[in-house]
């Protein structure tokens, strides 16, 4: 704790105390907001795990679907089933805001397969490698948008956070600390009057007797 420099008058005791209780009711509202964004912050790297578990369920199956095709097709063959991809994707990134953190919303739309190979050179191992890709292509979106969620709600957490012990450790016990040096100064004022009054008094009923 510190005293802020200010002069020890009654003007600068209601200021402070003024600006004491503004500064406890931001701290308020602050801690509101850190445990109301920790309780999102939590669901969301919860949902993130149960999503990042999928993607690699999925890829590794995915990919292990492509090695068994790979075994049975010449890389000259592979290259030119898959060569010329017909799939058209497109992605829409839009925003909403939680608790004052802009948080991105992905949304895949996607135009045809990435099929453009005959059946002729091929094997259904490749159908099933590209079905299995075609289906961990959108979760690996909806991982990505919500670990930039996690990602955004995190920076915003950790500023908060910041706030809030400024505001409880700092800022707080400094204007508290620096009110009761006012009341004390203002007292020790008021009784050092009141002692030069009764001085004053007694000195001019001396003169008078």
């Amino acid at each position: 704790m510190a005293l802020l420099r200010v002069n020890p008058t009654r003007m600068s005791l209601m200021d402070l105390k003024r600006r004491a209780k503004s500064a406890q009711r931001g701290h308020k509202l602050l801690k509101d907001k850190q445990d109301g964004l920790m309780k999102q912050f939590l669901q969301i790297v919860r949902r993130a795990k149960a999503v990042r578990r999928n993607v690699e369920d999925e890829l590794s199956g995915a990919f292990r679907s492509f090695l068994h095709a790979s075994a049975w097709m010449s890389d000259a063959e592979m290259d030119n089933a898959l060569g010329s991809p017909r799939a058209v994707t497109r992605l829409t990134v839009d925003t909403k805001t939680v608790m004052s953190v802009r948080i991105p919303l992905f949304s895949l739309q996607r135009e045809r397969t990435g099929r453009a190979y005959g059946f002729s050179m091929t094997n259904a191992l490749l159908d099933e490698s590209v079905e299995a890709f075609e289906r961990v292509f959108p979760l690996l979106i909806e991982l990505a948008q919500i670990e930039k969620q996690a990602e955004n709600m995190a920076i915003e957490l950790e500023t908060t956070r910041r706030r809030v012990n400024a505001l409880e450790h700092k800022m707080i016990p400094d204007l508290q600390e620096t009110v009761k040096y006012i009341k004390m100064k203002l007292d020790e004022s008021e009784r050092g009057a009141i002692v030069g009054t009764m001085r004053v008094k007694a000195s001019i009923q001396a003169q008078g007797t």
